[in-house]
């Protein structure tokens, strides 16, 4: 990223000559949209690939300088640039599992240091800075404590102001200092949570909850304080019209600004930096746009950005908007609406790939929308992957992905499912996967299997149900609930032993899971195990790939050998792979270790997508 990586530049093009389009695509250098520092808009932080681990890299837009902040054995993605830009801030785990401190080291160069002294391990749970460079507001959560929130000032021991057994999280801390909004849940329903602003002391000021009095669950987002010395406005985000949208609170006041934007799909929003107006950012249908909202004359103009997916945008002091996009076909860039691309890492460039095809699918809960990409040219029936996204509450939109990429590359056609559970679809579909969780996924990715062979897409007996996380959970559910439907399945990070993963997973998801099934595994016995794959596992019939790693707190490793051991007794084909990260790498090296190893199980029990 800097004069000094030239040399490692060029070696990346010489090896690339003879990489393979697939291989390219994950080694290609890229970036993130870059966060820059309200009070000092020339420094900037963001996240790259560079060295072939994510790091973090400081960049001084003013001098062009860039410069690599972290350097650790399984990388680094969780930092944060303070309001001066004086510190960089990063979380420290061990070897990705997500359990660590935060550190801070000068924006200009030189050695951490421990952030905070006086607070002990945890998970994240937010983090807030001061722009006075003393303050931090910083959220932990662990399994004994829940989580707890702590005001820290530089060179005084850190003060608890809130605490709770269920999840909560720090969501900003106002331009002056005085007053703190939190996203809480300590209603129990960990899908939607309610706001408590507060003062620096822990005395509330105002309280917001749509969880209450309705007849239907209603949630609330913080998107931040208004960028103005002594404004009391909050942006938030709420779900009162069945889709995400926000609206601005006045915590001083309780007066409430409904924007009514009317957009079809889930809108986010973050304030210009003068406070005049909005950047909206609106998903729709696995796409993304940008408009502004100005304030004075209550309009909403369009941003240009091409067709495609905006993955992040932020609003610069000059007015300009500067937006992470891609599309399927084409590769991320971080562009400006200036007219240029903001940031181009040197060295191999990014093969692009096929664009993807939109289908609706009529389903037991209601249409399915389904992305579609197959080889140019090619003419099913094809051997065909279904890339089963995570979350759940995610969705797959037209936007560069390197691994769909390599399986197209490969002959294979890949069919992603933005199933019950997906979010950009409204709230009712988001909400719609409780207490048959995974079942419920499952009957929509059976729909659109059904139509992928009608239609003449796939072929019925070759055919991949794969995914990570989330993605991975529904592809061992699938194989046991589903046993004739797939030929092959391809899971990586996934939920195996749903009972054991809720008693080893992270305090966080386990509210969740509370949530999604209704109470505990001792509470709701019979639901946990209607969900689990381990209760399927004898019915499986296909080979089974299954890819951990071994400090993932997400999806622990004991569930996934409970998994394994009853395959292994059964005799059944599979086979494991183990690694020394958490849910998934940040080394490209490894990531394509792992892309070449499904690749292969593959081409072994399917014969090549040619056969």
């Amino acid at each position: 990223m800097t004069e000094s990586n030239g040399s490692a530049a060029q070696d990346q093009r010489k090896q690339g000559e003879n990489m393979p389009d697939w291989e390219k695509r994950f080694r290609a250098p890229r970036v993130s949209l870059p966060d820059w520092a309200e009070d000092a808009p020339d420094r900037s932080l963001f996240v790259s690939n560079a060295t072939g681990t994510y790091e973090l890299y400081a960049w001084n837009r003013s001098t062009g300088e860039q410069r690599q902040v972290t350097n650790r054995p399984n990388g680094t993605t969780d930092g944060v640039l303070s309001p001066d830009g004086a510190w960089i801030w990063w979380f420290d785990d061990k070897d990705g599992d997500e359990f660590g401190v935060w550190r801070r080291q000068p924006f200009t160069g030189g050695e951490d240091e421990l952030a905070v002294p006086g607070l002990d391990p945890s998970y994240p749970a937010g983090l807030a800075l001061g722009r006075d460079g003393r303050t931090a507001v910083v959220g932990r959560s662990t399994d004994e404590d829940g989580t707890t929130i702590h005001i820290a000032r530089l060179g005084e021991a850190p003060v608890e102001i809130y605490r709770h057994r269920e999840s909560a999280g720090v969501g900003d801390l106002s331009h002056d200092g005085s007053l703190i909004a939190v996203e809480h849940t300590e209603h129990g329903d960990a899908m939607h949570s309610a706001l408590r602003v507060l003062r620096p002391d822990g005395t509330p000021v105002a309280e917001l909850d749509d969880t209450k009095g309705g007849t239907v669950e209603l949630g609330l987002e913080v998107l931040g304080f208004a960028p103005v010395g002594g404004d009391t406005r909050l942006l938030i985000g709420h779900q009162r019209r069945g889709r995400w949208e926000p609206l601005v609170w006045d915590v001083a006041t309780g007066e409430e600004t409904d924007l009514a934007l009317e957009l079809p799909g889930d809108v986010s929003a973050e304030w210009y930096p003068d406070g005049s107006g909005l950047l909206i950012g609106h998903s729709h249908e696995a796409r993304g746009e940008l408009f502004r909202y100005d304030f004075a004359a209550r309009e909403l103009a369009k941003v240009p950005t091409p067709p495609g997916t905006v993955s992040g945008a932020t609003a610069r002091p000059d007015g300009s908007v500067e937006y992470l996009w891609s599309s399927a076909a084409e590769p991320s860039l971080v562009r400006s609406t200036a007219g240029r691309v903001v940031l181009d890492p040197p060295g191999m460039k990014s093969p692009g790939s096929v664009p993807v095809e939109d289908v609706w699918v009529e389903g037991p809960g209601g249409r399915i929308h389904a992305l579609v990409q197959k080889p140019a040219g090619a003419s099913g029936p094809l051997p065909t992957v279904f890339d089963i996204h995570g979350g759940p509450t995610w969705h797959d939109s037209d936007s560069f992905a390197a691994g769909p990429a390599a399986w197209v590359d490969h002959g294979y056609a890949v069919v992603r499912v933005n199933y019950r559970g997906s979010t950009g679809y409204g709230r009712a579909w988001t909400d719609a996967l409780k207490h048959r969780v995974g079942l419920i996924e499952l009957e929509d990715i059976a729909a659109v299997r059904e139509w992928a062979i009608t239609s003449g897409l796939a072929d019925p007996d070759r055919l991949i149900l794969t995914g990570g996380s989330w993605g991975g959970y529904l592809t061992l559910l699938g194989l046991g609930t589903q046993p004739d439907a797939w030929t092959l399945g391809i899971a990586a990070v996934p939920v195996a032993d749903y009972v054991t993963a809720y008693h080893d997973e992270m305090e966080a998801l386990k509210a969740m899971d509370r949530t999604l099934l209704g109470g505990t595994p001792e509470e709701v016995p019979e639901r946990f195990e209607a969900s689990s794959p381990l209760t399927y596992v004898d019915q499986v019939k296909a080979p089974v790939y299954i890819s951990a790693g071994v400090n993932d707190p997400r999806c622990p490793i004991r569930q996934i050998e409970n998994y394994v051991k009853r395959l292994q007794a059964r005799g059944a084909i599979h086979e494991v792979y183990r690694y020394d990260a958490g849910h998934g790498s940040l080394v490209v090296d490894e990531r394509i270790k792992q892309v070449k190893l499904e690749l292969d199980f593959a081409e072994r029990h399917l014969g090549g997508a040619g056969a």
